[in-house]
């Protein structure tokens, strides 16, 4: 049994979807250890192979040169025998060497080649494969030929005790729908706020003792008091904005309890697909197809325009087609759609 350090990414996403190369080589045997930013550590711990986390809290864009040293040194005392990194930066290799840890594993890029011990050809942007996948190849490097890459590694997320007990603080009702209007990579993976206004009534209207809760990042505040501008005063007392109120292992806690969610590409997509929640997700810059909601109740909206996916912060074109074109009701009838499946099963 080896002592393994996972360098874990920055995105809530993409944390999510490495929970089956967690699964993977827990299944080996491995003592796993994650070293995380705190926004992302409570995925981790969530997770059903419930890996060691350690906390680590570095600025966006900044090399703290300093601080890391003092995280390797407090790493190394800890004698992990391999280091395996899924971000892509050459930062992300620091802790691992200035900690000495005898084997890296990793995608090749930025300059890090040299230190890696067993490396993997990042595949080409225009042809890249599900993130989950992408990561579970890294499970090779630790043992050849292991991944068996199929539906059953959809990533799983599990809820504990202690975080349901959080919920309770929220004061939301039994039965509610949540929309998560935001999206961290920008603009143009949001579908427009009134549209997300339109179906809150349209929720609220099907289902009188049901609530609606925004959710997402303090980021996201505005965006969803945006919403309530759009959705008559007489239903406001029904709608609870918690974006930037709730911490993220209060809202893995919240989003279990959901009757259903709708939301762009985002994080709290992904949580509420490892959840498996109903849900549906918006695509519009991005590609469904490399980071789906990996659900069996998950419902994609993506009109595949010739301008998308373009991977683009602002639309380039000035009028994100891809995301106006998807109308309200098609949303409602395809979350409909989502929770009755989930309901028959």
């Amino acid at each position: 049994m080896s002592n393994s350090l996972i360098i874990a990414p920055n995105w809530i996403g993409d944390a999510v979807m490495s929970e089956p190369l967690i699964r993977r080589l827990r299944d080996f045997g491995e003592d796993i250890t994650v070293l995380a930013t705190p926004w992302v550590a409570p995925v981790y711990k969530a997770m059903p192979a419930k890996p060691n986390v350690i906390e680590m809290a570095f600025s966006h864009g900044k090399l703290e040169l300093s601080k890391r040293i003092d995280v390797a040194k407090h790493i190394k005392t800890l004698g992990f025998d391999q280091a395996i990194l899924l971000p892509n930066s050459w930062k992300s290799i620091l802790i691992p060497v200035l900690a000495q840890i005898p084997e890296i594993f990793a995608y090749k890029g930025e300059l890090r080649s040299l230190f890696i011990t067993k490396s993997l050809d990042n595949p080409p942007k225009k042809n890249r494969p599900p993130m989950v996948n992408h990561y579970l190849n890294l499970a090779n490097l630790v043992r050849s030929n292991s991944t068996d890459l199929n539906e059953t590694n959809r990533p799983r997320l599990e809820v504990d005790d202690s975080l349901n007990e959080k919920l309770s603080n929220t004061r939301i009702g039994p039965h509610f729908y949540i929309l998560a209007p935001g999206a961290e990579y920008g603009p143009a993976k949001q579908w427009p706020v009134n549209h997300f206004g339109e179906l809150a009534i349209k929720l609220l209207h099907s289902d009188p003792s049901s609530d609606v809760v925004l959710m997402g990042s303090s980021k996201d505040s505005l965006i969803c008091e945006q919403i309530l501008q759009f959705v008559d005063k007489n239903l406001h007392h029904r709608i609870k904005n918690l974006a930037g109120v709730a911490s993220l292992d209060q809202s893995i806690s919240i989003i279990s309890k959901a009757s259903g969610l709708a939301s762009n590409d985002s994080g709290l997509m992904h949580i509420a697909a490892a959840l498996e929640i109903p849900q549906i997700a918006f695509y519009g810059s991005s590609d469904p197809k490399h980071t789906p909601p990996l659900s069996p109740y998950a419902g994609v909206l993506f009109l595949g325009l010739d301008c998308s996916p373009c991977h683009q912060r602002k639309c380039p074109l000035g009028h994100l087609n891809c995301l106006n074109q998807i109308k309200p009701q098609a949303a409602f009838d395809e979350l409909q759609r989502c929770i009755t499946l989930r309901e028959s099963n």
